[in-house]
């Protein structure tokens, strides 16, 4: 009986020290709550109140509107971008017509996957090598051109600004990343190229046709796709009619690389 009446006394202490143990714990954790957030609880109760709502509104503004557009997106024609409004402010004009995906030429949606993103059928988004190498170039100073995928462009046409920086760049990643989660590959592309800048004030596939061609962009040839998919990088300097030496040259390359690709051009041939 001593015996167990010692085991019960061990086992009370033991029971006592676990508790303590547990105590001393939770007396350290507003300790350590004071560490991390003290900042915080030292605001006024009006910048609290005022910093969550600013959390909140960036969070509407910078994810969910952004979301529930590329939702809404998906179904309905885009009616204006970020830059249809900035050139129209610096007096460019607007000149865009929607058109579905039946009636762009296919040679149009071949030429633009051709001069632009030739693994658009086969990627989620990104082409993970050309980001690569386009990042070390940037680092170490050069300029640091491609990388940017048809996907990618999409959404910085949709959602932001045209000039280069690290910030318009991390921005398009999780844009990009909604866009090809939500959309097929043919409304990606089928959205592209009808807000992609054609020309000063000009937006979309069928306002460049009509504008050089004189001909809706459902009866566009390979040779006239070509040459509108060759000034896509630089819109506002280069002309696919009439088209320099350079644009020529570029557009021939374009071709040659439509009948090279073949089944690369699956998803945009039908």
């Amino acid at each position: 009986m001593a015996a167990r009446g010692r085991g019960g006394a061990g086992g009370g202490k033991g029971a006592k020290s676990g508790r303590g143990r547990k105590a001393a714990a939770a007396a350290r954790r507003p300790a350590r709550r004071r560490r991390w957030f003290g900042w915080w609880d030292a605001l006024p109760a009006s910048m609290r109140i005022w910093s969550r709502r600013l959390a909140i509104a960036l969070l509407v503004i910078f994810v969910l509107a952004p979301l529930g557009l590329v939702l809404l997106y998906r179904f309905v024609p885009v009616p204006v971008t970020p830059l249809m409004l900035i050139r129209l402010v610096e007096g460019q004009g607007l000149a865009k017509d929607w058109v579905a995906w039946e009636e762009i030429a296919p040679a149009m949606r071949q030429a633009v996957v051709a001069s632009e993103d030739n693994l658009f059928c086969e990627h989620s988004g990104f082409d993970w090598q050309s980001l690569q190498a386009a990042a070390e170039a940037y680092a170490a100073g050069e300029r640091a051109g491609g990388g940017s995928t048809i996907s990618m462009q999409t959404a910085k046409n949709l959602f932001l600004w045209p000039s280069r920086s690290i910030l318009r760049k991390g921005l398009e990643v999780p844009l990009t990343a909604s866009i090809e989660l939500l959309w097929p590959k043919r409304r990606i592309l089928e959205v592209y190229l009808n807000i992609a800048e054609l020309g000063p004030g000009i937006y979309g596939i069928e306002a460049a046709a009509q504008h050089y061609y004189d001909r809706p962009a459902s009866r566009l040839t390979l040779a006239q796709a070509s040459r509108l998919a060759a000034v896509l990088p630089n819109p506002l300097e280069w002309r696919p009619q009439p088209a320099d030496t350079y644009v020529a040259q570029r557009s021939s390359v374009i071709r040659t690389r439509v009948r090279q690709l073949g089944p690369l051009l699956d998803c945009v041939s039908d």
